[in-house]
C-alpha cells in the first residue's frame, strides 16, 4: 500500500454521512466497507466520544475531492423543461402508434400457433 503523496480528501459523492470513511478508503486503498465497520467497532468498543469528535473534525477540515463540485445544480429553465416534455410526448406517440398498429407478421405467427 503506497500512501506517499496521497492526501486525505473527503469523498462526499461516495460517502454515507460526510464522506470521511470514503475519503480514508480512497487514501489507503482499502475497501470502504472495511473502513466503515472498523470505525463503528472502534467507536463502540474503545473510543466512543473521541472517535465521533475526530470524525467531525475530519469532515470539517478535509478538503473535497479534486475535480468534483458539490454545489447544487441549477434547475432547468422553462424552455428546457418544455423541450423535455415535448420529446417525451413524441416518444409516447411513437410507442402508441407501434402498439395500436396492425402487425401482420405478428398476427400470422399467432395464427400459426393456434
Amino acid at each position: 500500500m503506497n500512501m506517499r503523496g496521497r492526501k486525505f480528501e473527503v469523498d462526499r459523492a461516495n460517502g454515507k454521512v460526510a464522506g470521511v470513511c470514503a475519503g480514508i478508503s480512497n487514501m489507503t486503498g482499502w475497501d470502504v466497507t472495511i473502513v466503515r465497520v472498523a470505525f463503528v467497532l472502534l467507536t463502540l468498543t474503545i473510543a466512543f466520544p473521541w472517535s465521533l469528535i475526530a470524525y467531525g473534525v475530519a469532515a470539517i477540515v478535509g478538503k473535497p475531492e479534486r475535480g468534483r463540485s458539490y454545489a447544487l445544480s441549477r434547475s432547468p429553465s422553462r424552455e428546457e423543461q418544455s423541450e423535455r416534455v415535448r420529446n417525451l410526448d413524441l416518444r409516447m406517440q411513437a410507442i402508441e402508434t407501434y402498439v395500436t398498429s396492425s402487425n401482420s407478421k405478428l398476427a400470422r405467427e399467432i395464427e400459426e400457433l393456434r
